[in-house]
Protein backbone atom coordinates (compact mmCIF):
# COMPACT_ATOMS: atom_id res chain seq x y z
CA UNK A 1 0.00 0.00 0.00
CA UNK A 2 0.97 3.66 -0.42
CA UNK A 3 3.11 5.22 2.08
CA UNK A 4 0.69 8.08 2.87
CA UNK A 5 -1.36 5.43 4.27
CA UNK A 6 -1.33 5.30 8.31
CA UNK A 7 -3.79 2.88 10.14
CA UNK A 8 -6.95 1.67 9.37
CA UNK A 9 -10.01 2.12 11.50
CA UNK A 10 -12.81 0.06 10.00
CA UNK A 11 -16.85 -0.16 11.00
CA UNK A 12 -17.31 -3.09 13.13
CA UNK A 13 -21.38 -3.37 12.93
CA UNK A 14 -22.71 -4.89 16.43
CA UNK A 15 -23.65 -8.36 14.83
CA UNK A 16 -19.69 -8.13 15.10
CA UNK A 17 -17.12 -10.68 13.78
CA UNK A 18 -15.80 -12.30 10.72
CA UNK A 19 -16.47 -15.66 12.09
CA UNK A 20 -19.92 -15.33 11.67
CA UNK A 21 -21.48 -18.08 8.95
CA UNK A 22 -25.00 -17.48 9.15
CA UNK A 23 -26.53 -17.92 5.62
CA UNK A 24 -29.02 -15.04 6.20
CA UNK A 25 -25.89 -12.44 7.19
CA UNK A 26 -23.73 -10.52 4.73
CA UNK A 27 -19.99 -10.57 4.92
CA UNK A 28 -19.76 -7.10 3.20
CA UNK A 29 -16.62 -5.59 1.89
CA UNK A 30 -16.02 -2.57 0.16
CA UNK A 31 -13.08 -1.82 -2.07
CA UNK A 32 -12.16 1.27 -4.50
CA UNK A 33 -10.92 4.78 -4.71
CA UNK A 34 -12.87 7.65 -2.51
CA UNK A 35 -16.17 6.67 -4.04
CA UNK A 36 -16.17 3.58 -2.16
CA UNK A 37 -14.48 5.55 0.87
CA UNK A 38 -17.28 8.43 1.13
CA UNK A 39 -15.29 11.45 0.18
CA UNK A 40 -17.41 14.33 -0.04
CA UNK A 41 -17.33 17.39 -2.35
CA UNK A 42 -15.68 19.40 0.31
CA UNK A 43 -12.55 17.03 0.85
CA UNK A 44 -14.17 15.15 3.95
CA UNK A 45 -14.94 12.01 4.53
CA UNK A 46 -18.64 10.89 5.65
CA UNK A 47 -20.96 8.16 4.56
CA UNK A 48 -20.46 7.40 1.09
CA UNK A 49 -22.42 4.43 -0.90
CA UNK A 50 -20.99 1.62 0.70
CA UNK A 51 -22.12 2.74 4.09
CA UNK A 52 -25.29 3.47 2.88
CA UNK A 53 -25.51 -0.18 1.58
CA UNK A 54 -24.22 -1.30 4.73
CA UNK A 55 -26.66 0.34 6.54
CA UNK A 56 -29.50 -0.77 4.26
CA UNK A 57 -28.95 -4.13 5.22
CA UNK A 58 -28.35 -3.44 8.90
CA UNK A 59 -32.15 -2.71 8.57
CA UNK A 60 -33.24 -5.90 7.12
CA UNK A 61 -30.99 -7.43 9.39
CA UNK A 62 -29.14 -8.89 6.44
CA UNK A 63 -25.46 -7.51 7.83
CA UNK A 64 -23.19 -9.59 10.15
CA UNK A 65 -20.05 -7.54 9.08
CA UNK A 66 -19.02 -4.63 7.20
CA UNK A 67 -15.49 -2.59 6.30
CA UNK A 68 -14.35 -0.27 3.79
CA UNK A 69 -10.76 -0.78 4.94
CA UNK A 70 -9.49 -1.45 1.08
CA UNK A 71 -11.20 2.01 -0.07
CA UNK A 72 -8.83 4.81 -0.57
CA UNK A 73 -9.22 8.28 -2.10
CA UNK A 74 -7.47 8.20 -5.26
CA UNK A 75 -6.53 4.42 -5.98
CA UNK A 76 -6.15 3.60 -9.30
CA UNK A 77 -6.86 0.24 -10.46
CA UNK A 78 -3.03 -0.69 -10.42
CA UNK A 79 -3.26 0.51 -6.76
CA UNK A 80 -6.66 -1.53 -5.74
CA UNK A 81 -5.11 -4.72 -7.69
CA UNK A 82 -2.19 -4.09 -5.49
CA UNK A 83 -4.17 -3.83 -2.24
CA UNK A 84 -6.31 -6.89 -2.48
CA UNK A 85 -3.12 -9.08 -3.67
CA UNK A 86 -2.16 -8.13 -0.10
CA UNK A 87 -2.05 -11.00 2.74
CA UNK A 88 -4.05 -8.58 4.67
CA UNK A 89 -6.45 -8.39 2.05
CA UNK A 90 -7.37 -11.53 1.52
CA UNK A 91 -7.72 -12.65 5.28
CA UNK A 92 -10.22 -9.31 5.38
CA UNK A 93 -11.48 -11.01 2.10
CA UNK A 94 -11.46 -14.32 3.13
CA UNK A 95 -15.36 -15.25 4.82
CA UNK A 96 -16.62 -12.57 2.34
CA UNK A 97 -20.48 -12.82 0.88
CA UNK A 98 -20.60 -9.69 -0.90
CA UNK A 99 -17.85 -7.27 -2.32
CA UNK A 100 -18.43 -3.71 -4.52
CA UNK A 101 -15.33 -2.20 -6.28
CA UNK A 102 -14.71 1.08 -7.30
CA UNK A 103 -12.20 1.43 -9.91
CA UNK A 104 -10.91 2.64 -13.18
CA UNK A 105 -11.83 6.50 -12.80
CA UNK A 106 -8.82 7.81 -11.08
CA UNK A 107 -6.90 6.15 -14.12
CA UNK A 108 -8.46 8.39 -16.77
CA UNK A 109 -10.02 11.18 -14.48
CA UNK A 110 -5.62 12.61 -13.35
CA UNK A 111 -5.19 13.15 -17.29
CA UNK A 112 -8.39 15.74 -17.29
CA UNK A 113 -7.52 19.15 -16.64
CA UNK A 114 -10.68 20.44 -15.57
CA UNK A 115 -10.55 24.53 -14.92
CA UNK A 116 -13.90 25.25 -12.78
CA UNK A 117 -13.21 29.35 -13.63
CA UNK A 118 -13.68 29.12 -17.33
CA UNK A 119 -15.95 26.13 -17.65
CA UNK A 120 -13.25 23.81 -19.60
CA UNK A 121 -12.28 20.55 -20.10
CA UNK A 122 -8.69 18.87 -21.77
CA UNK A 123 -7.18 15.99 -21.65
CA UNK A 124 -4.92 13.75 -24.64
CA UNK A 125 -5.67 11.36 -26.73
CA UNK A 126 -3.27 8.94 -26.39
CA UNK A 127 -2.36 8.95 -22.74
CA UNK A 128 -6.23 8.35 -22.16
CA UNK A 129 -6.21 5.10 -24.68
CA UNK A 130 -3.20 4.05 -22.47
CA UNK A 131 -5.19 4.45 -19.39
CA UNK A 132 -8.15 2.50 -20.59
CA UNK A 133 -6.28 -0.23 -21.41
CA UNK A 134 -4.78 -0.50 -18.61
CA UNK A 135 -7.91 -0.34 -16.74
CA UNK A 136 -9.37 -3.24 -19.01
CA UNK A 137 -6.42 -5.50 -17.88
CA UNK A 138 -5.95 -4.42 -14.29
CA UNK A 139 -10.29 -4.98 -13.43
CA UNK A 140 -10.38 -8.39 -14.69
CA UNK A 141 -7.28 -9.47 -12.35
CA UNK A 142 -8.69 -7.23 -9.36
CA UNK A 143 -11.93 -9.39 -9.81
CA UNK A 144 -10.43 -12.58 -10.72
CA UNK A 145 -8.07 -11.92 -7.03
CA UNK A 146 -11.10 -11.44 -4.90
CA UNK A 147 -13.31 -14.06 -6.52
CA UNK A 148 -9.87 -16.56 -5.43
CA UNK A 149 -9.90 -14.54 -2.27
CA UNK A 150 -13.53 -14.91 -1.32
CA UNK A 151 -15.07 -17.68 -2.88
CA UNK A 152 -18.34 -17.32 -1.35
CA UNK A 153 -18.94 -13.43 -2.50
CA UNK A 154 -21.18 -11.98 -5.09
CA UNK A 155 -19.05 -9.39 -6.25
CA UNK A 156 -20.24 -5.95 -8.01
CA UNK A 157 -18.62 -3.67 -10.10
CA UNK A 158 -19.68 0.08 -9.67
CA UNK A 159 -20.01 2.50 -12.83
CA UNK A 160 -19.70 6.18 -12.23
CA UNK A 161 -21.24 9.44 -13.48
CA UNK A 162 -19.92 12.28 -15.20
CA UNK A 163 -17.76 14.31 -13.16
CA UNK A 164 -17.50 17.57 -15.05
CA UNK A 165 -21.89 18.79 -15.02
CA UNK A 166 -20.88 22.14 -14.49
CA UNK A 167 -18.34 22.59 -17.36
CA UNK A 168 -19.50 24.42 -20.65
CA UNK A 169 -21.74 21.79 -22.98
CA UNK A 170 -19.58 22.43 -25.23
CA UNK A 171 -16.48 21.09 -23.22
CA UNK A 172 -18.51 17.67 -22.30
CA UNK A 173 -18.68 15.42 -25.42
CA UNK A 174 -14.62 14.28 -25.41
CA UNK A 175 -14.43 13.33 -21.73
CA UNK A 176 -18.17 11.97 -21.69
CA UNK A 177 -16.85 9.67 -25.05
CA UNK A 178 -13.78 8.43 -22.80
CA UNK A 179 -16.06 8.00 -19.58
CA UNK A 180 -18.62 5.67 -21.82
CA UNK A 181 -15.44 3.72 -22.96
CA UNK A 182 -14.65 3.31 -18.96
CA UNK A 183 -17.84 1.88 -18.62
CA UNK A 184 -18.34 -0.06 -21.38
CA UNK A 185 -14.78 -1.97 -20.26
CA UNK A 186 -15.86 -2.24 -16.70
CA UNK A 187 -19.43 -4.06 -18.06
CA UNK A 188 -17.45 -5.85 -19.89
CA UNK A 189 -14.83 -7.20 -17.49
CA UNK A 190 -17.72 -7.52 -14.27
CA UNK A 191 -19.35 -9.86 -16.70
CA UNK A 192 -16.38 -12.13 -18.23
CA UNK A 193 -15.52 -12.45 -14.99
CA UNK A 194 -18.69 -13.65 -13.33
CA UNK A 195 -19.40 -10.25 -11.77
CA UNK A 196 -22.34 -7.70 -11.81
CA UNK A 197 -21.78 -4.16 -13.08
CA UNK A 198 -23.89 -1.54 -11.33
CA UNK A 199 -24.68 1.25 -13.63
CA UNK A 200 -25.15 4.64 -11.82
CA UNK A 201 -25.01 7.26 -14.50
CA UNK A 202 -28.88 7.15 -15.43
CA UNK A 203 -30.13 8.17 -12.16
CA UNK A 204 -27.38 11.07 -12.06
CA UNK A 205 -27.73 12.60 -15.32
CA UNK A 206 -31.55 14.28 -14.67
CA UNK A 207 -29.90 16.24 -11.73
CA UNK A 208 -26.03 16.18 -12.30
CA UNK A 209 -25.43 19.76 -10.98
CA UNK A 210 -27.01 19.30 -7.47
CA UNK A 211 -26.10 16.31 -6.84
CA UNK A 212 -22.03 16.71 -8.00
CA UNK A 213 -22.49 20.45 -5.90
CA UNK A 214 -19.12 22.07 -5.96
CA UNK A 215 -17.59 23.00 -9.69
CA UNK A 216 -14.03 22.32 -8.34
CA UNK A 217 -14.73 18.92 -6.97
CA UNK A 218 -15.88 15.56 -8.42
CA UNK A 219 -17.38 13.92 -5.26
CA UNK A 220 -21.54 13.91 -4.75
CA UNK A 221 -23.48 14.72 -2.23
CA UNK A 222 -25.19 12.38 -0.12
CA UNK A 223 -27.96 12.07 -1.67
CA UNK A 224 -25.74 11.31 -4.82
CA UNK A 225 -24.50 8.23 -2.73
CA UNK A 226 -28.39 7.28 -1.99
CA UNK A 227 -29.00 7.27 -5.88
CA UNK A 228 -25.41 5.04 -5.89
CA UNK A 229 -26.79 2.63 -2.88
CA UNK A 230 -30.07 2.47 -4.44
CA UNK A 231 -28.79 1.53 -8.04
CA UNK A 232 -26.89 -1.30 -6.63
CA UNK A 233 -29.55 -2.25 -4.33
CA UNK A 234 -31.99 -2.40 -7.34
CA UNK A 235 -29.58 -5.15 -8.81
CA UNK A 236 -28.91 -6.86 -5.28
CA UNK A 237 -32.78 -6.92 -3.75
CA UNK A 238 -35.41 -4.81 -5.17
CA UNK A 239 -37.33 -4.75 -2.24
CA UNK A 240 -34.37 -2.78 -0.35
CA UNK A 241 -34.07 1.11 -0.83
CA UNK A 242 -32.52 3.59 1.33
CA UNK A 243 -34.89 6.40 1.37
CA UNK A 244 -34.48 9.91 1.88
CA UNK A 245 -35.21 10.12 5.56
CA UNK A 246 -32.99 6.94 6.28
CA UNK A 247 -30.18 8.82 5.56
CA UNK A 248 -27.41 9.54 8.17
CA UNK A 249 -27.05 12.83 9.92
CA UNK A 250 -24.14 14.48 8.25
CA UNK A 251 -21.10 13.81 10.24
CA UNK A 252 -18.43 14.94 7.72
CA UNK A 253 -14.40 14.72 9.47
CA UNK A 254 -11.52 16.65 7.77
CA UNK A 255 -8.33 15.10 6.94
CA UNK A 256 -6.63 16.93 9.95
CA UNK A 257 -9.12 15.82 12.32
CA UNK A 258 -8.75 12.55 11.26
CA UNK A 259 -5.66 12.20 11.48
CA UNK A 260 -5.70 13.94 14.69
CA UNK A 261 -7.28 11.12 16.16
CA UNK A 262 -5.62 8.67 15.12
CA UNK A 263 -2.18 10.13 16.69
CA UNK A 264 -4.82 10.52 19.61
CA UNK A 265 -5.20 6.95 19.76
CA UNK A 266 -1.53 5.64 19.19
CA UNK A 267 -0.65 7.19 22.64
CA UNK A 268 -3.76 5.80 24.17
CA UNK A 269 -3.96 2.29 25.68
CA UNK A 270 -7.33 2.29 23.60
CA UNK A 271 -6.52 1.39 19.94
CA UNK A 272 -10.49 2.14 18.64
CA UNK A 273 -10.95 5.53 17.94
CA UNK A 274 -13.74 6.90 19.91
CA UNK A 275 -16.45 8.12 17.05
CA UNK A 276 -14.57 7.15 14.00
CA UNK A 277 -15.71 3.92 13.54
CA UNK A 278 -16.96 4.60 9.96
CA UNK A 279 -13.25 6.39 9.18
CA UNK A 280 -9.41 5.57 7.93
CA UNK A 281 -6.90 7.90 8.46
CA UNK A 282 -4.52 8.96 5.56
CA UNK A 283 -1.66 11.26 5.46
CA UNK A 284 -3.37 12.62 2.19
CA UNK A 285 -6.75 13.21 0.56
CA UNK A 286 -6.16 13.37 -2.83
CA UNK A 287 -8.38 15.24 -5.35
CA UNK A 288 -9.57 12.86 -7.35
CA UNK A 289 -12.23 9.87 -7.21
Amino acid sequence: MRKWFITIVFLLLPFSTLSVEAKSSEVYIAIGDSLAAGQTPNRAIDAGYADLIAGELKRSRSLAFYSKELAFPGFTTADVLSTVQTEEAKALLKNATLVTISAGANDLLRLVQANPSNGSLSYQQIPADFALNNVRKNISEIIKEVKEAAPKAKVYVMGYYFAYPHVHESQKQGVQKELNTLHTILKEQAEENGAIFVSVEEAFAPQAKELIPNPADVHPSMEGYRLMANAFLAQYNKRLQVQPNELPIPNPLTFEEILNSQKEAATSPVSKVEGLDNYFSLTELKPLI
